[in-house]
């Protein structure tokens, strides 16, 4: 039986909230389309963090802190410094559409992927590779001919990478070694038609994922099993783990139709719920 969750409006007043990660007693946020970084408090009231003109995706944090923004249309990995940006990898000889979500293990690597091909050209979708880069700055193919790979999470004690695999609905899990190669590619989940967009992994190492075709939360677990859901009227677009005991979960929202979101219309939300299974690390 699939558990139904009730979440409360957070903020709002956002145009399409991107890349949410929980760090230092906040939720961070990139507003796509509205070019700019957000730490957003517990109670709701929010702070721009840095301007990106180039559309900020995916947000990190390196194992020292430090910010780490995708800046999308010209294909770079940026680091926060104060309140000002400078490039961390230039990713635009290895990409070949915007960059996007990614995931950083204990190391300091960071998996990233791109579109794969040109969304605003109106190209068809096309596969894709996961790209990684190392703290050396090193860039290299972690894995080739993924669907459009977005959000990614790491489980098992860093041993387990999950990908998002948006338009064919699915989880991808690979093995993540000492070196940071990925093998023995498998689906964690058939995600039943559900586009999952960005996700986040819990104590158990279920991926809560936003569903970007159907206004859904949901909990999945390794091999399919759905555990928990929350529904909204429009997108699901991403999620953390956080809070004061890591059992809260921040999820964005575009509450409008899809080709609404390019236009500026505000209708981005910040919602929160309380979860039984707190974050990785929580406890």
């Amino acid at each position: 039986m699939v558990i139904e969750l009730k979440a409360r409006r957070l903020a709002d007043d956002f145009i399409f909230l991107e890349g949410l990660k929980w760090h230092d007693g906040q939720v961070w946020a990139s507003d796509v389309f509205d070019n700019c970084v957000y730490a957003i408090s517990p109670e709701g009231s929010r702070r721009k963090v840095c301007d990106v003109p180039t559309r900020p995706s995916g947000l990190g944090f390196l194992p020292d802190g430090t910010l780490i923004i995708a800046s999308a249309k010209d294909r770079r990995l940026l680091r926060l410094d104060g309140d000002r940006t400078s490039q961390y990898a230039d990713l635009s000889n290895h990409a070949p559409a915007y960059v996007n979500d990614f995931v950083v293990d204990a190391k300091g690597r960071i998996f990233v992927g791109d579109f794969g091909y040109d969304i605003d050209a109106g190209e068809p979708p096309k596969p894709t590779c996961l790209l990684r880069v190392d703290p050396d700055g090193a860039i290299s193919e972690a894995a080739a001919g993924v669907e459009f790979p977005n959000g990614a999470a790491i489980i098992n004690q860093g041993r387990t990478l999950v990908l998002a695999e948006t338009w064919v609905g699915r989880l991808t899990a690979f093995d993540l070694n000492d070196r940071g190669e990925l093998s023995n590619r498998r689906l964690f989940a058939d995600m039943g038609g559900r586009q999952p967009d960005g996700i986040c992994a819990d104590a158990e190492g279920a991926i809560w994922a936003g569903c970007f075709n159907t206004g859904e939360f949901v909990r999945v677990e390794d091999g399919g099993n759905f555990t928990h859901r929350l529904k909204f009227d429009g997108s699901g677009i991403t999620c953390t783990l956080g809070g004061a005991n890591g059992s809260q979960l921040f999820l964005s929202t575009y509450l409008g139709p899809p080709e609404d979101i390019g236009t500026g219309l505000r209708k981005g939300n910040l919602f929160v719920v309380d979860v039984d299974v707190p974050a990785i690390g929580a406890i």
